[in-house]
């Protein structure tokens, strides 16, 4: 079976001016391959530029378009490569716990 991986944006911190650009996307992966499951979470910082040709309102922004922001701000690959090894750590542990008397 495949890992699967789902990213969201959990919330976002926007200025408080009319152009109520994002400084900051708070996001969450969850990758599942089975019975096997994994997550992470973060935050990404942006400088918003209301006057930047690519600016998009933020009454117009969906989640794809920061997530692309978050996915441009940290290492996607390698945040998901993180999840699979936990993964791959639940189906074959390297350690285990107990008491030898017990």
């Amino acid at each position: 079976m495949a890992i699967e991986t789902t990213w969201s944006i959990t919330l976002t911190e926007y200025t408080n001016d009319t152009d109520k650009g994002i400084v900051t996307a708070h996001w969450r992966v969850s990758a599942q391959d089975g019975e096997y499951t994994a997550s992470a979470y973060g935050s990404a910082g942006f400088t918003p530029d209301p006057t930047a040709p690519d600016f998009i309102a933020y009454n117009e922004l969906t989640e794809a378009d920061v997530l692309g922001w978050v996915w441009g701000s940290i290492d996607k690959a390698e945040t998901e490569a993180n999840l699979a090894s936990q993964i791959e750590n639940q189906k074959a542990p390297k350690t285990e716990t107990g008491l030898p008397w017990a």
